[in-house]
């Protein structure tokens, strides 16, 4: 992920050399978090410090297009969300993404003195994500997606008829970015943005639950004990005080077709390449003229 980014942002400032004055780098620095069978409803539930870097080219006062590297982490768990707490799942996941957005300004922005140096704005775009969940047990972090808590790839008929088939699910992926923001130019070189928003995700495996138990007995025998102990964490006991396991087939999340979200809040940070006094000034546009346009708007 690290390496894609640092290609594309090579491509991007040769491609936008010649027009330097209107681009943009910078820092990002915030919050992550997630939004899922483990977090249904919890806006900023669980949140994790994340930061990046991004790359914009002003196109006009009104329209930008940005490429960020963000990088967070997720985490949730039943027992903290209250969103099923004898299910007793939990995970945590590490959160990479490269995003190409473009920003559409609600007001006119400028470098120049005299002239409009704010604007909230929206964006929206495509993104490029990556994760890993994993749980704690014992102690010890183990990769969910490489057990496969949902007999993932088994190829095999249970005891009670079930077949399991299922692939296991791609640790990346594509989302659909979109949110709101504010920036602010000052001293000429510089510009502070603070941004929140959220990713539409193909996925609703983040959190490694969308399926149904599989037999702990078939899970046992065919995989691990482990992996039985880390699909189904049942808080609930029966007569005689042991875990009484989910029965095979049931539900393990809460709806399978509802996909999972992130979400990224974020203050920037971004220094201005190549700095001329008309930095946003069409040729042959003089100053006066410029703030005559913009004092009729």
């Amino acid at each position: 992920m690290k390496r894609l980014f640092f290609i594309l942002c090579a491509l991007l400032t040769a491609t936008f050399a010649g027009k330097a004055q209107y681009s943009e780098i910078g820092l990002s620095g915030g919050v992550s978090f997630y939004m899922g069978d483990l977090n249904p409803k919890g806006v900023f539930t669980g949140s994790r410090p994340a930061g990046g870097i991004l790359f914009r080219y002003n196109i006009n006062p009104r329209f930008a297009f940005k490429v960020t590297a963000l990088f967070g982490s997720m985490e949730a768990s039943d027992a903290k969300t209250g969103s099923d707490i004898a299910r007793n799942l939990s995970f945590r996941s590490p959160l990479s993404e490269l995003s190409a957005q473009m920003e559409i300004n609600f007001l006119r922005l400028y470098n120049e003195k005299g002239l409009n140096p704010f604007s909230p704005y929206l964006f929206a775009g495509a993104s490029v994500f990556s994760f890993c969940p994993r749980a704690e047990l014992n102690g010890v972090w183990y990769d969910l997606q490489a057990l496969g808590t949902e007999g993932q790839e088994l190829n095999m008929v249970d005891d009670n008829g079930l077949l399991h088939n299922k692939k296991r699910y791609a640790l990346t992926g594509f989302s659909i970015p979109f949110g709101i923001g504010m920036r602010v130019n000052f001293l000429k070189y510089y510009c502070v943005g603070l941004e929140w928003g959220f990713r539409k995700t193909f996925t609703d495996y983040i959190d490694d639950v969308s399926g149904v138990y599989v037999d702990r007995k078939f899970l046992e025998r065919t995989r691990d004990i482990l992996v039985a102990d880390l699909a189904d964490r049942t808080t609930v006991l029966d007569a005689n005080g042991y875990p009484d396991y989910h029965k095979a087939g049931t539900a393990r999340g809460n709806n399978a077709k509802t996909k999972d979200w992130y979400s990224f809040a974020v203050l920037s940070f971004s220094f201005k390449l190549n700095y001329t006094k008309n930095c946003q000034m069409p040729t042959g546009t003089s100053m006066s003229s410029l703030k005559r346009k913009a004092k009729r708007r």
